[in-house]
Order: C-alpha cells, then sequence, then structure tokens
C-alpha cells in the first residue's frame, strides 16, 4: 500500500513571478510521519506549507497529495476538493486570518459543516474539542476579542474539529507562555500516535524534538539545505551557524559584558 501523503519534484515558486520563494524542493511526507521545517526568516518555510494546503501552486515542478496532482485545476473539481480539504487541516501563524466567525462556536463548526458532517457528529466534535483545549468558556466569545493564546487554541481547535488525516501548523508557539506551549506540544504528539500526520514550521528549536522525528532545514537559497533525524541535524553546530540558526547571546559577568554564539534550541541559564 502506498502511504506516501505529499510529493514535491522540482517544485518551484516566486511571488509575482519575479521573487523567488522556492527553488527546487524535492521532498517525499509518508503518513504518520512527524515532521519540523526549519530554516532562518525568508527560506521558504511558509510559502511550502501554503503549498501543501492547496493555497498556492507550482510554477514549476509537480506536486502530489495521496497520489493525486495537487493543482488548482485539480481542486477546481468540487468532489476533488473536498476530499483534500477533509484530509488536510492547516493551522495559520496568524489565528486572525482563520477566525472570521461572529462567535468561538460558530468558528470550530464551521469547517465539519462546510464538508457536509451531520449535526449530531458536528456537536459531538465541538463538545470534545471544547474539553481538549480548555475553550468551552469561549464558545459564545467573539474571536476577535481574545486573547493570542486564547485565538491559537479557538485555531487549533477548528482544525481538530474537521479530523484531517494531516495536520499542518505554521509556528503553533510563537508568542505564547510556556503552559499553552506544553499543551499544544502535548496535543500534537497524542495526535501523531492516533496515526495523524504531523508537519510543522516552527522557530523554537528547543522543542523540535518534541515536535518531530525528522527535520528539514530550508537555507537562504530557497532550497532544501539538509534533511535527517532531528538529533544528527541539531547536534551540527557548525552547519547551523551556517544556516543563520544560531544567535549572539550577551550577558554581564564580574561587571563585564560578554558576548558568545548561542544555539537556537539551547536554553541558557
Amino acid at each position: 500500500m502506498n502511504d506516501i501523503v505529499f510529493e514535491l519534484q522540482d517544485v518551484k515558486y516566486s511571488y509575482q513571478k519575479k521573487y523567488p520563494a522556492l527553488c527546487g524542493i524535492d521532498m517525499t511526507i509518508r503518513q504518520g510521519e512527524k515532521i519540523a521545517i526549519i530554516g532562518a526568516n525568508g527560506t521558504g518555510k511558509s510559502t511550502l506549507l501554503h503549498m501543501l494546503d492547496g493555497l498556492v501552486f507550482p510554477d514549476q515542478g509537480r506536486i502530489t497529495a495521496f497520489g493525486q496532482e495537487l493543482s488548482e485545476a485539480a481542486l477546481a473539481d468540487e468532489a476533488a476538493a473536498w476530499k483534500f480539504r477533509s484530509r488536510v487541516g492547516f493551522v495559520f501563524q496568524s489565528a486572525d486570518i482563520q477566525l472570521f466567525c461572529p462567535s468561538v462556536r460558530e468558528d470550530i463548526v464551521f469547517g465539519p459543516l462546510q464538508l457536509g458532517v451531520a449535526a449530531n457528529e458536528v456537536a459531538r466534535r465541538l463538545a470534545e474539542v471544547a474539553r481538549v483545549l480548555d475553550v468551552g468558556h469561549l464558545l459564545d466569545r467573539v474571536p476577535q476579542q481574545l486573547s493570542i493564546g486564547e485565538k491559537r487554541r479557538v485555531a487549533i481547535a477548528s482544525v481538530l474539529a474537521i479530523d484531517p488525516e494531516v495536520y499542518i501548523f505554521d509556528e503553533p508557539t510563537a508568542g505564547l507562555d510556556p503552559l499553552t506551549v506544553r499543551h499544544i506540544i502535548d496535543l500534537v504528539v497524542q495526535a501523531n500516535r492516533r496515526g495523524k500526520t504531523i508537519i510543522t514550521a516552527i522557530h523554537d528549536l528547543h522543542i523540535v524534538g518534541e515536535l518531530a522525528d525528522t527535520v528539514y532545514v530550508f537555507g537562504k537559497d530557497k532550497k532544501l539545505a539538509r534533511s535527517g533525524p532531528v538529533e544528527q541535524v541539531l547536534s551540527d553546530r557548525a552547519f547551523l551557524e551556517a544556516q543563520n540558526l544560531v544567535h549572539i547571546h550577551g550577558h554581564i559577568h564580574e561587571g563585564r559584558e560578554h558576548v558568545h554564539p548561542h544555539l537556537a534550541f539551547e536554553r541558557h541559564a
């Protein structure tokens, strides 16, 4: 049985046909994998996720999803689009893009209702995701009046309610407090244990090992610089420095300022 979820072959994409975002990407993502996409700002991570969700399409090259070509023409077919949208869920980096209904309740049930899920099953899913993500007390609130962390949880709940096979997260922990980050990590891990494919673009490298087994590193040339097991890739300090994944950390010691490189996934005491 073919377990390939996404396959990209020499995929290239430029914004407005003149600003390169992806420059020849080859990638195979299999069912049940838990992968992370990392790289400096502007290396094409979000563009790749948008492509996997069928929001943008290659200028050159080919991408398939579940064995079928993923293209604008393919998704113009209503049945094909319905099937794809029921199998792939995307949590945007900014929850404000994702939340547009008058209430949290309506935002969460919007996806399954649009996909034709029966009303009693929608109600069951609403109750379940509200419990899992602790948003039950927010259901009648206006999404735009919520905190960043609350919005993020509601956005994730709206994807969980669809119950897709693939979860795509764009910086799911950015700007959140430690407890909410822990909650999101646990949720991702549990979803993967249920067989879900997890694809996460993330800057918080110190939690990549929990969110992924395999990491893909995008370079400044908009190409894949490296991929492999998380520990293997993140243990190569010279490589991470070359990819601008090391920052300079300054501190005061005995009255003098010291500056030294600090890996993005290391904690500093």
